[in-house]
């Protein structure tokens, strides 16, 4: 089983993530973990990633597919993956469907998380994050429940910044979406559900 999951910054896809990973024992393959792999490893592809990283800028598409393209070949992926990511936009969804055809494989199912935009405000803008271990809170944790440490709000959970961050998810993703759904293979979940509810709701599609 080969899934997209797509979904708006704090609408739980890592979450559901790890519970399809789980499930269906299918590798989790997410950009950001790849760029770092491949950087701190100093792949030839790692080494020119890290150019534009330096100096603050988009990593090329090109490079992205590379590294995805060479991650997809990769044994584990044999019984399934979930791309976490990726892809951004149509080309790159393009671009990767071509990639997939020359390894013999495809897209099963492209499931999008759908939340609320003002549900994940209220949602991301109460989280705070422990300064000494980095535990996950919420603005009820006067303290880390776990070292004791200082708790405190990350600037890209104020709300008028999650604002901005779910804007730019829109007007890259709309038509992303459009694609899958002009596919037949988008999946649009309910996501202002508990975590078992929503992934109720994905294995049901899924069956």
């Amino acid at each position: 089983m080969n899934i997209v999951l797509l979904g708006a910054p704090g609408a739980g896809k890592g979450t559901q993530a790890a519970k399809l990973v789980e499930a269906y024992n299918i590798a989790h393959i997410s950009t950001g973990d790849l760029l770092r792999a491949a950087v701190k490893d100093s792949t030839p592809l790692g080494v020119e990633a890290k150019s534009y990283m330096d100096a603050g800028e988009l990593v090329p598409d090109s490079l992205v597919i590379g590294l995805m393209k060479e991650r997809l070949a990769k044994e584990d992926t044999a019984a399934g993956f979930i791309l976490d990511g990726f892809p951004r936009n149509s080309t790159q969804a393009v671009t990767l469907d071509a990639e997939l055809s020359d390894l013999k494989r495809s897209i099963d199912a492209a499931i999008a998380i759908i939340v609320d935009p003002e549900a994940i405000v209220a949602r991301l803008a109460s989280r705070r994050v422990c300064k000494v271990c980095g535990f996950i809170g919420s603005d009820a944790d006067t303290s880390c429940p776990v070292c004791g440490g200082e708790m405190y709000q990350r600037d890209d959970d104020k709300p008028s910044t999650v604002r901005n961050r779910l804007e730019v998810y829109e007007k890259a993703t709309s038509p992303l979406i459009d694609y899958y759904r002009g596919s037949d293979l988008l999946v649009e979940v309910e996501g202002n559900h508990s975590v078992d509810e929503v992934f109720a709701s994905i294995q049901a599609a899924l069956a």
